[in-house]
């Protein structure tokens, strides 16, 4: 192996951690609420072709938002532990070469949606604001997880204009009541973090809910599992659907279980266990249009 294959074989693992492809689970709690949008709008399995679009942006999409996320936090990232090996604060990856990745993993994902209709070409530029606006907005705001919510729900509007040419209420309100859910997991990431943010001065849902967390986070659980409740009203849903929603909830409540000390480990366990209940709850809508 010659010294330019060894560097291009080095550069490539460091591209690899900073996309955080070695941690999917963004990806996977990124990928639950676009199916859910996408089956909904078709009413069944959706065109192949928009399936492929979307599930190949989500990947682009989650990995550039990871590159984004740790250019902004360049400077506050090697002083907490879980994140201070990354490519950028470790100084394996420049600044500037980081915002190339991030630029071309825009520009790769800007390609597939020009496969899809004006409507969606346009919504996508919203798409754009809200993932690149999001990493930076923990030093000016409390509630940096809303952002978050309404970055990772995006596809939501875009899933239903690329199939609809237009945006029903109906995916208004999907994307209200998952916003509720992102921002109640994220929360229960940010407690794994909330005694470091604190030090360093970054701002979450974890710190401004204090000691109100649980609660507020039963709060929010609540909402979401009653919205998905109502969607499936006015879809006018079969049992399966429901018996997703019911699974979900078990899940939901496993996580209260989870953070009831708030151990930082039982938090990071908690926020990882919503792939499982976004899964569920697929599972009962894809089953609900195919039987």
């Amino acid at each position: 192996m010659n010294i330019n294959s060894i560097y291009l074989k080095e550069r490539l693992e460091q591209y690899y951690l900073l996309m955080r492809m070695d941690r999917p689970i963004g990806t996977y709690l990124l990928l639950w609420p676009t199916f859910w949008a996408l089956w909904i709008a078709a009413e069944g399995i959706p065109p192949i072709s928009i399936l492929i679009i979307f599930s190949l942006g989500v990947f682009i999409m989650r990995s550039a938002g990871c590159v984004i996320n740790d250019y902004a936090d360049r400077e506050i990232d090697h002083r907490i532990e879980r994140t201070r090996h990354r490519p950028i604060t470790s100084g394996k990856v420049s600044p500037n070469e980081a915002l190339r990745v991030f630029f071309a993993g825009i520009l790769c994902a800007f390609i597939l949606v020009l496969f899809l209709n004006t409507y969606t070409i346009l919504l996508s530029f919203v798409a754009l604001l809200l993932a690149s606006a999001y990493p930076f907005m923990k030093r000016y705001t409390y509630y940096p997880q809303i952002i978050l919510g309404m970055a990772f729900s995006w596809a939501i509007p875009m899933g239903f204009a690329a199939q609809l040419n237009h945006i029903p209420d109906i995916a208004w309100l999907l994307y209200i009541v998952t916003i509720l859910w992102i921002v109640a997991y994220d929360t229960m990431y940010a407690m794994a973090d909330r005694e470091e943010d604190l030090k360093i001065g970054v701002k979450s849902t974890a710190i401004i809910f204090a000691g109100n967390d649980k609660f507020i986070l039963a709060i929010l659980q609540l909402l979401f599992l009653a919205g998905m409740i109502l969607i499936a009203y006015f879809l006018k849903a079969g049992v399966y659907f429901y018996l997703g929603i019911l699974a979900a909830s078990f899940f939901s409540i496993y996580q209260q279980y989870l953070i009831r000390n708030r151990e930082k480990k039982a938090c990071f366990e908690a926020f990882l266990n919503n792939n499982w209940l976004g899964m569920v709850i697929f599972i009962g809508i894809f089953l609900d249009f195919q039987i």
